[in-house]
């Protein structure tokens, strides 16, 4: 598939779950109002749409929510899709809140799973507990050493947040260089009404890398994973640290992903709300031509870019909907 700007779309994030059992402040309201079931798609459509993106040229699927691992049955899923690997698909991943990866870090890695992503924005549990509302730290640890020691990659996902974690990130560093993880780091994103002034949390990694370079040696790398990340090398502890900066420096030109909702929504940029509505057609049509005849029209429709900002002037999110319900 190749959207109206050249760029090849191989890479389907699938939320299979709006909801999660944490609060993220940067996330989600406190009092959030969830999706009733009847409009969540079945296990089997997803499959049967994820499918279809395979026989498209989609070659990397990672599973989202909410928290994936909330969804009851979820690994009925990952195992059909794990299935398909070497079948048109390359790679199958993760993006979890690890509070309960302990208990699937080994089906994960027998479906196919090798790599998986984790959100840890602290490593201080008052803090943990403050940003995600309703976490506990050690649910977090036990599931990303359960990932590691079923011989799961781990990368750390850590949400930059000015006051906040600000004054972690080198720790965090170190911590992921002690135990062999990759770290990412995040600008936070003007999706969806929360309790705040997002101008507040916002800070940018422009400046972040310009503090870390004071201590720590960053080589540039041409480490890919299909996301948006840049890499860079950590000279000391010979890990990978990414930066995510949709808004100091917009990584659009690279986009090679669209956004598949539980409910069968086909966002094309997480930053705008031009939408198709696969459910529809997944209900309607028993074959799979008017399915993939609606995939090829969305892609047509791909924008260039995301239009985010965080200012004074713009205090309000740039989209309604909240990162839960896009996916991840």
């Amino acid at each position: 598939m190749r959207d109206p700007f050249g760029r090849n779309i191989t890479y389907l994030r699938v939320s299979v779950t709006d909801r999660c059992d944490f609060r993220c402040v940067y996330c989600m309201a406190e009092d959030m109002t969830f999706l009733p079931k009847a409009d969540i798609l079945s296990l089997e459509e997803l499959e049967r749409l994820c499918g279809a993106f395979i026989a498209l040229g989609v070659t990397k699927l990672r599973i989202t929510g909410g928290e994936p691992l909330v969804r009851r049955d979820v690994m009925r899923l990952i195992d059909a899709l794990g299935a398909r690997l070497g079948h048109g698909l390359e790679e199958l991943t993760l993006t979890t809140n690890a509070s309960q990866l302990a208990r699937f870090a080994e089906p994960l890695r027998a479906a196919g799973v090798r790599r998986i992503n984790v959100s840890l924005d602290t490593l201080n549990a008052a803090t943990f507990t403050a940003i995600t509302r309703w976490g506990r730290i050690e649910r977090t640890l036990d599931g990303i050493f359960a990932a590691k020691a079923a011989g799961l990659a781990v990368k750390i996902n850590m949400v930059a947040l000015k006051g906040v974690n600000e004054d972690e990130i080198d720790t965090m560093i170190a911590w992921c260089g002690e135990h062999g993880f990759d770290l990412c780091l995040i600008e936070t994103m003007p999706l969806g009404e929360i309790e705040g002034d997002r101008t507040a949390q916002y800070l940018p990694l422009s400046l972040v890398r310009a503090r870390l370079a004071r201590r720590w040696t960053l080589t540039p790398s041409e480490y890919r994973t299909g996301g948006p990340a840049r890499y860079e090398t950590i000279g000391e502890t010979g890990r990978r640290i990414g930066f995510i900066t949709p808004l100091t420096h917009n990584f659009c030109e690279s986009c090679n992903r669209v956004r598949l909702t539980c409910t069968g929504t086909l966002f094309m940029c997480l930053g705008q709300e031009d939408a198709a509505d696969l459910r529809a057609v997944l209900r309607r049509e028993t074959g799979d031509d008017a399915l993939l005849d609606a995939i090829q029209a969305a892609i047509a429709r791909k924008p260039k870019g995301h239009d985010f900002i965080i200012d004074r002037d713009h205090r309000r999110p740039a989209l309604a909907r909240h990162m839960s319900m896009t996916g991840g």
